[in-house]
């Protein structure tokens, strides 16, 4: 399964992040950090999207959100001055630093009555239920499960049960990532919540791509959430785990959480001093013109279940159709970057007649020296040769791209006396220099046929330029190895890691 490296061993969750809440013994002597953490209370989301409330009913404007620092400020910010209702979808959200901090966010919007909906998937969660139940336990905070009988509240041998009984069903995963505020400001992509997607992980970190949508696209989005939280496959975590916490019996249960979110240690001041500034920030997006308001902006999600299961672990969703077609109509060239590219007969054959036709195709995936995902890359590995047949040019991402100097939360390279290992996780295309597409889906047969996944099309010259232009940076050879029928940059890592990749090839490609 496609799932980040760190996550392998220890599969986390959004909801875990109260381990230090409930259980930790206070320390004998407490600096509070709060203290000095001040709330703008002279503005609200509403007052900050005044001026443009008119345009939002009619069109909708996009920002794209390229460094980890930027989209990690952008969330913080909208749910420090969230009014109503924040929906959250992720695949990961992690008990490391960011969510951590993210979680302490989330229980202030709370304690201000903002109602916080979460959807997680149950195959990432792997911490002690009283943690999840904590969480919940907040009156304004309710957590689901997505298709739950796989981990949470299981024990080895059901697990076990439920991959031998139900395999495919057991496969099937909600990879959505959607943060909806106020049913007004989106944020979506390939972002998850965890340290190595936002620049704070001091040994590996992805290059990553989010989309923000204000205004009349967003309705979209919230029915998609609204869809998943009404599902029968999501389950109301307390009929997951069936318990009740015993922290919620504290005075403060989540003492401790805002303890370590205050601590500058954790919470770097600089990003803090971002968040702050966002409001002056917002206005020079909206003044200098990134900020871009269309008529033709799609956001599309694949339904819970994603299909009828009738071909067994095929069938594909909307998200995959919707990718074909655009694919079928190219006229000129597709830009593509996946963190996995896993090619069927189908997919090749889709790239060979548009090459055929004329269109100039090149993705840029990972490298084996850049990936988190050595079953992932046993598969590309395998069909590298045939995909480079059909007249595709293909990139891989190096470990140490020059890009990351710019791309990085440059807090991180301060702190670092080091430069840690940059992946690549975007999962963008631009089509013909004027359609892009942004959001979860990995060129892979999981994304296609298994697990659930949202995408946004963008068509505007101004956004594709923006986007490409980046992609066109890491294509350069300090960024990428072209790899060619003749050369592929495989030797650029130690014998032991390509026996892990060679032995990983045992896998079902169906299920990568």
């Amino acid at each position: 399964m496609n799932f980040p490296l760190k996550f392998k061993n220890s599969f986390l969750i959004v909801l875990l992040i109260l381990c230090s809440c409930g259980k930790s013994k206070p320390a004998k002597e407490k600096t509070d950090f709060c203290t000095s953490i001040h709330k703008n209370n002279s503005t609200t989301l509403t007052k900050e999207l005044q001026d443009v409330a008119l345009l939002m009913k009619s069109k909708t404007a996009v920002y794209v959100l390229e460094d980890g620092s930027g989209s990690m400020v952008a969330r913080a910010w909208l749910t420090e001055y969230a009014e109503k209702t924040i929906d959250i979808q992720y695949f990961i959200f992690s008990t490391d630093n960011v969510g951590l901090i993210a979680c302490d966010y989330l229980v202030r919007a709370a304690d201000r009555g903002v109602k916080v909906r979460i959807i997680v998937d149950d195959i990432m969660v792997d911490t002690d239920i009283e943690d999840i139940l904590t969480f919940n336990s907040h009156k304004n905070i309710s957590v689901k499960i997505y298709n739950p009988g796989v981990n949470l509240g299981k024990n080895i041998f059901q697990k076990i049960e439920k991959f031998t009984s139900d395999f495919r069903g057991a496969n099937q995963r909600m990879h959505n990532k959607t943060f909806i505020v106020d049913d007004k400001v989106v944020i979506t992509g390939g972002r998850n919540i965890a340290d190595e997607y936002f620049d704070y992980d001091h040994e590996y970190n992805f290059r990553d791509r989010d989309i923000l949508l204000l205004g009349k696209e967003s309705g979209a989005v919230k029915k998609s959430f609204d869809e998943f939280w009404n599902s029968p496959l999501s389950v109301h975590v307390e009929a997951v785990v069936k318990g009740e916490s015993k922290d919620t019996y504290q005075e403060n249960p989540f003492e401790n959480l805002h303890e370590y979110a205050c601590n500058p240690d954790n919470f770097w001041p600089q990003v803090r001093k971002r968040i702050e500034k966002l409001p002056e920030t917002f206005q020079s997006i909206k003044n200098s013109g990134d900020l871009v308001w269309l008529d033709d902006v799609s956001f599309i999600s694949d339904i819970p279940g994603k299909n009828d299961g009738e071909d067994g672990l095929s069938g594909g969703g909307v998200s995959t159709t919707a990718l074909i077609n655009l694919i079928k109509n190219a006229k000129s060239s597709i830009d593509i970057q996946t963190p996995y590219l896993i090619t069927t007969e189908l997919g090749r054959n889709l790239f060979k007649e548009a090459v055929d036709r004329g269109v100039k195709i090149r993705i840029l995936t990972n490298s084996l020296a850049s990936t988190d995902n050595l079953e992932a890359f046993s598969s590309y590995q395998s069909d590298r040769e045939r995909l480079l047949k059909t007249g595709v040019r293909v990139f891989e991402f190096r470990p140490d791209a020059e890009e990351r100097k710019k791309i990085m939360t440059g807090e991180l390279q301060i702190t670092l006396d080091h430069q840690p290992t940059f992946g690549l996780h975007a999962k963008s295309m631009v089509i013909d220099n004027y359609i892009t597409v942004i959001g979860t889906f990995n060129l892979d047969p999981r994304s296609a046929n298994l697990n659930t996944e949202c995408i946004v099309i963008v068509n505007s010259n101004k956004v594709s330029k923006s986007v490409l232009e980046g992609m066109e940076i890491e294509f350069k050879p300090e960024n990428s190895w072209e790899s060619t029928l003749e050369l592929n940059p495989d030797s650029k890592v130690g014998n032991y890691k390509r026996f892990k990749t060679w032995t990983r090839k045992i896998i079902p490609k169906e299920i990568l």
